[in-house]
């Protein structure tokens, strides 16, 4: 991720104690290495198997090569923690895709929209294959990651990806019309970064764990009242597995003023 708050839970940091591998510089690499077609058909399986069965076979295949490409990436970068295609596919694949469930559910996917701190393409990348039609805009500021998704957009033929490699903070102005992040950082803090680009009238999605009462406190108690409402939270679960999650919406009502 590009924007971190240690202070802060999240289902999506990951843990930063070393293995053996990462002591002697080597990164972890995943064991299995499937075929395309192989790729296709246990992704097939584990879509079905976890509600989001309504994935084309189109998207089937390009999920099928970025699963491929990400775990070639691993060889050189530690793009994920997540080894095995079941992980992979559950964590990182459905737990996106479910995004885009819920979106559809309410206001759509609002293009453009931006993907915060995306790191290997996620949720942008699984977002960007399920909405062709929609302009996904990636915002990483690790150049590593930028270049993978660089390959990973050319590779997919995602013609509707755009990369920004940087930092989002209040000097990006480019206009988007809703945020989605994997809030590893502070409510507050997200919603002061993206508060210049952010047009009047959009939508923040901060996906988050279990834990985000205080931070909804810390946000009401905070300068950022004055230009966004917290809307409501959507808690739910991956189906069939024990992990939970929060979305939790905002609403951007007001310009910023500095940015006038």
């Amino acid at each position: 991720m590009a924007h971190r708050n240690k202070q802060n839970y999240s289902a999506y940091s990951q843990k930063r104690v070393k293995t053996e591998h990462q002591k002697h510089g080597k990164h972890r690499r995943a064991q299995e290495r499937y075929s395309l077609e192989e790729s296709q058909d246990r992704l097939r399986d584990l879509l079905g198997r976890h509600g989001c069965e309504w994935v084309s076979s189109s998207a089937l295949k390009q999920l099928a090569l970025f699963y491929r490409l990400l775990v070639s990436g691993q060889d050189k970068q530690n793009f994920t923690r997540l080894l095995t295609m079941k992980d992979i596919a559950i964590k990182h694949f459905i737990d996106s895709l479910l995004l885009v469930s819920l979106l559809r559910e309410g206001r759509g996917v609002e293009s453009p929209l931006l993907d915060l701190g995306t790191g290997p393409g996620f949720p942008g990348i699984p977002i960007a294959i399920a909405e062709p039609d929609s302009k996904i805009m990636l915002a990483e500021g690790v150049q590593k990651r930028v270049e993978f998704l660089k390959i990973v957009r050319d590779k997919l033929e995602l013609k509707n990806v755009e990369i920004f490699g940087r930092n989002i903070d209040e000097t990006f102005e480019y206009p988007v019309s809703s945020v989605v992040t994997r809030a590893v950082e502070e409510a507050k803090n997200t919603l002061s970064n993206v508060s210049s680009c952010l047009k009047v009238g959009g939508y923040v999605y901060l996906m988050k764990g279990p834990q985000f009462k205080e931070e909804i406190k810390r946000f009401e108690s905070g300068p950022m009242v004055n230009q966004f409402q917290f809307v409501k939270v959507i808690e739910y679960d991956i189906p069939k597995t024990p992990h939970k999650r929060s979305l939790l919406v905002f609403h951007k009502f007001a310009q910023n003023i500095e940015a006038v």
